[in-house]
């Protein structure tokens, strides 16, 4: 029977595969290097993505040409080239309006003190295949017959939903440690188990991590957390040792209880709450957004230092929102991700709290502006990873959050419309204040715009008359 399901898949995704190959810049590809006497097979995530049913983003072929060959095939038919990865055989080209890239066989070698190969071109596609990380991206589709190219078994794995390294996984991430962190990306974007015996080999070689630039770690952390259910993978790089290295303070959640559901440890709930923000962020329209998921994921790591037994032994966390936020920062900075990302995360970590207070006593319209203006171009976000926190069992105390946020988004909106909260500017602007106050621009300007933006936190538009004539007040009291 499975033999009959693995047959069935292939005749489905050759179908597949077969229309894909007739669209302009494949079945361009595949004449000029047959004309040319060069083997060319669509290779990796394509084909890969045929078998699963899936959109078919990047274009990725490999090829018996050498990158001076490939150049000289794909001139004639390409608007533009670039040679970016040749020192690696790789050639990029713009054709009939796809960027594709090209790769020379490869057959590399490494010397186990660097994931960067000694680059050795090959000359077959099979020693091609068997190097790269997981079987179910060494399969190919040879051009322009349409044969489908798998050494190691690729099509099996992929109908066992399993990823698993074409070579033994201690050689695999002996030569380049990435793939260990990739191992895990993957197990979140296909939905696939990773293979027992390569979750051993990456439990074993987890420290060759630190071979491997901060820039990519970060990357692939990046690229795990962009995928539609990153849960898995974040698991399987705690259960690896894995994320110790990389973001340690995920694992160290797991020692906290959450005061707010104690049926929970702070780690469990961090990743529910990524989960949540998640479907909040599709529900409402939104594209993938790294900075809301890096906050989702952060937002408590705050509580272990930060944790007490109060009297009566309740576990508190105090200011863990304002302690969370400084280690964001420290933790993105040490990964290198760049300044808009970290500001973004650090301040919705110490702001996710914020809209706890509201449920305690209603707010006035200051306050409600404060919450507007603090949280700033961040307030979606911060609507999101609020609603998100909640991960309690208790269905009353659920829905009465939920009520009470619905209930400030509406007010949000009222005033936006009323008084254009969203953009909470003062009356009177730094030209408008120089020309009542006969000032220069300097200090006492920016002095005069915070009182004239906290009159207007307090009570809402004033008019410029009634600004001018308070702003004059003020400078008057202020200089008597």
């Amino acid at each position: 029977m499975a033999s009959l399901t693995v047959m069935d898949s292939v005749a489905s995704a050759l179908g597949r595969l077969e229309s894909l190959a007739a669209t302009a810049p494949i079945a361009r590809l595949a004449t000029a290097f047959a004309a040319a006497g060069q083997e060319l097979a669509l290779v990796g995530g394509p084909v890969r993505d045929a078998f699963l049913g899936r959109p078919v983003n990047d274009l990725d072929f490999t090829t018996s040409a050498s990158p001076d060959e490939i150049l000289e095939i794909v001139k004639p038919i390409a608007s533009a080239t670039w040679e970016i990865g040749r020192e690696f055989g790789t050639i990029g080209a713009r054709v009939a309006g796809e960027k594709v890239e090209i790769t020379t066989y490869r057959a590399d070698s490494y010397s186990g003190e660097s994931r960067k190969p000694t680059v050795q071109f090959g000359d077959t596609i099979e020693g091609d295949l068997v190097r790269r990380d997981f079987t179910v991206n060494a399969m190919a589709l040879r051009l322009p017959g349409l044969q489908l190219v798998d050494p190691a078994g690729g099509v099996e794995d992929l109908i066992a939903q399993r990823i698993v390294t074409p070579a033994s996984a201690e050689i695999s991430f002996g030569d380049d440690p990435l793939r260990m962190m990739r191992a895990a990306r993957f197990a979140s974007q296909l939905g696939f188990t990773v293979d027992e015996k390569t979750v051993e080999a990456m439990i074993a070689l987890a420290p060759r991590l630190d071979i491997i630039s901060v820039e990519r770690i970060s990357e692939e952390l990046g690229k795990l957390l962009l995928t539609d259910r990153p849960r898995a993978g974040l698991q399987l790089l705690v259960d690896t040792g894995l994320a110790e290295l990389v973001i340690p303070e995920l694992p160290a959640l797991k020692l906290e209880i959450d005061e707010h559901a104690h049926h929970k440890d702070v780690y469990e709930h961090s990743l529910t709450v990524l989960e949540q923000a998640i479907d909040y962020e599709k529900s409402r329209g939104h594209s993938p957004d790294l900075v809301l998921r890096l906050a989702s994921l952060l937002h408590d790591i705050g509580k272990p230092a930060t944790k007490r037994v109060e009297a009566g032994g309740v576990v508190s966390f105090h200011h863990h929102d304002v302690v969370g936020a400084k280690l964001a920062g420290r933790r993105l900075k040490a990964l290198r991700f760049d300044n808009d990302t970290i500001a973004a995360v650090a301040r919705l970590t110490e702001l996710h709290l914020r809209f706890f207070g509201y449920t305690e006593a209603a707010w006035t319209d200051s306050a409600v502006r404060r919450y507007v203006r603090d949280a700033g171009p961040l307030l979606e976000r911060l609507h999101i990873l609020t609603r998100a926190d909640v991960t309690t069992r208790n269905r009353r105390k659920a829905d009465r959050l939920a009520f009470a946020y619905d209930d400030l988004e509406h007010r949000i909106a009222a005033l936006a419309e009323a008084e254009g909260v969203a953009a909470l500017r003062p009356d009177l602007d730094g030209e408008a204040i120089m020309r009542v106050l006969e000032l220069r621009p300097g200090r006492e300007v920016g002095e005069a715009y915070r009182f004239l933006l906290e009159l207007r936190l307090d009570e809402g538009p004033l008019g410029e008359d009634e600004a001018e004539r308070r702003l004059r007040a003020w400078w008057a009291e202020r200089n008597a």
